[in-house]
């Protein structure tokens, strides 16, 4: 039963993430808000609110190890298996500032939760935790972030800032707009809610440890919406999007997810999981390479990253 409700949690917060992002980015629209605006904020934060809300609600009901697991693994997921497919199906086109500009923001990001994170060694403290000021800490980077983009996209006069995908958004009458942002909540909610409890119990059951759970099967799940957009964009040619994906969504899960969360109540980090940021640190510097040789990544280079996430999840699972 308990991994029944964790698919049915799972559908209901990837189309939860669907009908919140169409019904608000249309009410935005309809106000006259820009296009890049709704890309940076209503559609980044949908493709990120499965992550967002499993992570919430799990910090909430003291489940600590699945908040942060969760959105380790889901970047992890993110910048090996989600550029990696894309870039088999078809070489990945990198951009000059996504090289140079966006790559390095997220290597910072990544760079410093684990500082923030390692307070034994680097503070002498007897635990290690993302405190609320490591929370505050984050979300300041979050917000110089959204700040450069939203500035780069206004001053290029460009509304692809390569971080979301820009569509063109489709105007719904306004009634039909408030029912599915208001559906669009309640899946978001309800789903994190299923997903949190089963994990929990399936975790128990099987004796393995709420971190793990976070790092594999949460994270795989709530990184679907990533992996299907990026899958869908490189069998229309436009894979780049793919990059820009991962870019985006790890930016929001560090940044933004782990500074909310520990804000509202700080999280102790296991001391394993500093394995995990690590890693994920390395294949973002691998992923970086990668973009960096010809502005492409190849089918070659797509396979070496889909198998450098499949030795991982390997290891974590022999690691427990």
């Amino acid at each position: 039963m308990d991994y029944l409700i964790l698919v049915l949690g799972f559908t209901a917060l990837i189309k939860g993430a669907d009908f919140f992002v169409d019904g608000a980015s249309s009410i935005a629209k309809k106000f006259g808000l820009p296009s890049i605006l709704i890309g940076l904020t209503i559609v980044a934060f949908g493709t990120s609110a499965p992550e967002a809300a499993v992570s919430i609600k799990a910090v909430t009901t003291n489940s600590d190890g699945i908040a942060v697991g969760n959105i380790i693994g889901s970047s992890i997921f993110n910048i090996l298996l989600v550029v990696g497919a894309a870039a088999i199906i078809k070489p990945v086109r990198i951009k000059l500032k996504t090289i140079f500009k966006e790559f390095p923001f997220l290597l910072l990001a990544s760079g410093m939760l684990f500082v923030l994170s390692f307070d034994k060694v680097l503070q002498g403290t007897n635990t290690n935790e993302l405190s609320r000021g490591d929370g505050i800490v984050l979300l300041s980077i979050f917000l110089i972030f959204i700040y450069y983009v939203v500035e780069m996209a206004v001053f290029s006069k460009d509304e692809d800032t390569g971080l979301v995908e820009t569509e063109t958004i489709e105007v719904i009458p306004l009634w039909k707009s408030l029912v599915l942002t208001g559906l669009g909540l309640v899946g978001i909610i309800g789903g994190g809610n299923f997903v949190v409890n089963a994990a929990t119990d399936i975790a128990l059951s099987l004796g393995m440890s709420e971190t793990l759970v976070g790092l594999t099967i949460i994270a795989i799940g709530t990184s679907l919406p990533e992996l299907v957009t990026s899958i869908v964009a490189a069998f229309k040619g436009e894979s780049d999007i793919a990059i820009g994906n991962a870019i985006g969504s790890n930016m929001f899960n560090i940044v933004f997810i782990l500074g909310i969360t520990s804000i509202i109540k700080p999280l102790p980090i296991e001391s394993k999981v500093f394995f995990d940021i690590l890693f994920l640190i390395a294949a973002t510097l691998l992923t970086y390479i990668f973009a960096s040789t010809g502005k492409r990544t190849n089918r070659f280079e797509g396979i070496t990253l889909s198998l450098a996430y499949l030795a991982y999840m390997i290891f974590i699972l022999i690691r427990n």
